[in-house]
């Protein structure tokens, strides 16, 4: 049982890494009609840190107390998928084709902000995490997070409305001309970029995901799903185009600046909004279900 459980244990995080590498069979070039895979490694290599953690932190615990208990199999499946999804993103042709598409890109932020982190959230990765330091640092580790000072700091940095306006000003900052040719320009404000979106989206994520005011989530999720479909909009509409480098070799695909700019705006304002939607739609059935069985308890418990 317990060879078996290891081969499970490395099977499928090994291949989800695996194919998540840079594909060169033929030359520079990758899989996708000629189109590269990206290699940087300043992303892949905390990129693939962070998945050797957690499976090892998986693996350990699984052979303590079993296969699939602790860190449940569904957990680990949503981790994964996040974690292919941040690769895929971030290596695969489509960031090679963010680079000249303005919808290519747009789609790749989305999986940043909106694919990739809920899944990880979900996952809740910290036990693995721990399982996977030794014992005195995990410890250590533990004890310093509930030290009052930054106990208090993050308590008050994920509650969701704090999550919420952090979230929605880093989107809406990188959006700016401004800032967003300074990616365009530079690779070190481009990778700056995506880990702001992608540490923002997860801290987003994850106020939604502790405990709290259901309430007070939804309200955090209609706002955001406001703001998120207004600068969609706002790119779908524009009568000129906010990036012209950007959309430099759109003409290549058949496409003005305009033109792929509007498809952006559709990817931030249709995919994205209906990710912020399904969330609060599950969020408020859970509000109301809650709700529904107080009631029901306060009729049951008044006198007749």
């Amino acid at each position: 049982m317990r060879r078996r459980t290891s081969l499970w244990t490395i099977a499928l995080p090994a291949s989800l890494m695996i194919c998540a590498m840079p594909a060169h069979a033929h030359g520079p070039e990758g899989l996708w009609s000629g189109m590269p895979w990206t290699f940087d490694a300043w992303v892949e290599g905390p990129l693939y840190v962070c998945g050797a953690v957690y499976w090892l932190g998986t693996s350990r615990l699984w052979r303590r107390a079993g296969f699939g208990r602790g860190i449940g199999l569904w957990q680990s499946a949503c981790f994964w998928s996040g974690w292919t999804a941040l690769a895929l993103a971030l290596m695969s042709p489509l960031h090679w084709l963010g680079e000249r598409l303005f919808a290519a890109h747009m789609l790749e932020h989305c999986i940043l902000i909106a694919v990739a982190p809920p899944l990880i959230v979900i996952a809740r990765p910290t036990a693995a995490m721990l399982w996977a330091l030794p014992k005195p640092a995990a410890a250590a580790f533990v004890a310093l997070a509930h030290r009052p000072p930054i106990a208090g700091a993050w308590g008050k940095l994920t509650s969701p409305l704090a999550a919420t306006f952090v979230y929605g000003a880093v989107l809406w900052a990188w959006h700016m001309p401004v800032l967003y040719q300074l990616t365009l320009a530079s690779i070190g404000w481009h990778r700056l970029e995506h880990v702001s979106f992608t540490l923002t989206a997860l801290l987003f994520w994850w106020s939604l995901a502790r405990g709290g005011e259901l309430g007070v989530k939804l309200a955090c999720l209609f706002v955001t799903t406001l703001h998120t479909s207004l600068l969609g909009l706002l790119l779908t509409l524009s009568p000129r185009a906010w990036y012209p480098a950007q959309g430099a070799l759109a003409a290549d695909w058949g496409l003005t600046r305009l033109q792929d700019q509007q498809l952006a705006g559709l990817v931030m304002w249709v995919p994205m909004g209906a990710v912020y939607v399904i969330a609060a739609l599950w969020v408020a059935s859970r509000w109301i279900g809650g709700a529904s069985r107080a009631a029901l308890h306060g009729a049951e418990a008044s006198p007749t």
